[in-house]
């Protein structure tokens, strides 16, 4: 029932999956359909910080992501560590826990300066723009970053129940 039951979460998780990655890509399109518009609109040194920016966001969130991922993993070892774990493995532990503890504080600087950096280019795209197109324009960045943030919630779901799935038959004889 166990494995039933964890066959059909993942079934689900699958599903969920790709329903993000379908709305990402038309997430994609629109972002290429924007990118062509302020392309034409915006000065060329203008566009460039578009882009920059939009290839920033990805980059900087993923990143953020990621290094919240593997803090989180870290964290649940060390609350795993009995009386059992040698001294080279809690140090081990302690040391990645603050290199990635400094690593997300750095991302966090990151996305900070992103965000400014985001100011500045609504800025530059509401002397263009109209209030519909520069609302369409932060809804864009919304859904990219909600849409990166929900594919790697779901990856990380996904890899768990496979590992509860895998271990739960291995230990079946």
């Amino acid at each position: 029932e166990l494995i039933s039951s964890l066959r059909s979460k993942l079934q689900t998780l699958w599903e969920e999956r790709e329903l993000v990655l379908s709305e990402a890509r038309e997430c994609a399109e629109r972002g290429e359909e924007l990118e062509a518009m302020v392309q034409d609109i915006c000065k060329p040194n203008e566009f460039e910080r578009y882009m920059m920016f939009i290839g920033d966001l990805e980059k900087v969130v993923s990143l953020l992501l990621c290094l919240s991922s593997r803090l989180a993993r870290v964290q649940n070892a060390m609350r795993r560590i009995d009386g059992n774990t040698d001294a080279e493995e809690k140090q081990s532990l302690n040391e990645r826990h603050k290199l990635l503890s400094r690593q997300r504080e750095d991302a966090k600087d990151l996305k900070e300066n992103l965000d400014r950096r985001e100011r500045v280019v609504s800025g530059i795209l509401a002397k263009y723009l109209t209030n519909q197109q520069l609302q369409d324009y932060r809804r864009f960045v919304q859904v990219k970053t909600f849409l990166l943030i929900e594919q790697k919630d779901l990856e990380e779901q996904i890899k768990f129940f496979e590992e509860q799935l895998e271990n739960l038959e291995k230990s079946i004889p």
